[in-house]
């Protein structure tokens, strides 16, 4: 388990920088609300994230179940992330384009349990 959450750890690295730029051109280029910008960009990484998983991570064989299973692993990760978003820039006045980063501090190793639990 401990070589699978390194594997985990890194496509989560991977994934959180593809996120991260497809959050910054949604909300400083388009202008898009910063909490849509987080939703859109989460499942645009979200598929990704299934085959970096599947393949690296977990190196199972993909399937129709867990791949239309997989999005259940971001729904909690989606609404923690949203909340702590939210207590992030209005509360703490972090400025929206970092918020992200210090939210997903906290989602990662619940997201690890749910991944393995769904894709093994």
């Amino acid at each position: 388990m401990n070589k699978e959450f390194v594997r985990f750890v890194f496509v989560g690295i991977m994934n959180t920088i593809h996120y991260y730029v497809i959050y910054l051109i949604l909300i400083q280029i388009l202008g898009v609300h910063y909490l849509s910008s987080h939703i859109a960009a989460t499942i645009i990484s979200m598929y990704i994230s299934y085959f970096l998983n599947v393949y690296f991570t977990y190196k199972v064989k993909p399937s129709l179940k867990s791949f239309l299973m997989f999005p259940l692993t971001q729904v909690v990760n989606i609404g923690v992330q949203a909340l702590l978003l939210l207590i992030l820039v209005e509360l703490w006045n972090i400025p929206s384009t970092f918020a992200p980063i210090f939210a997903v501090v906290f989602t990662v190793p619940v997201t690890f349990f749910v991944t393995r639990r769904i894709l093994h």
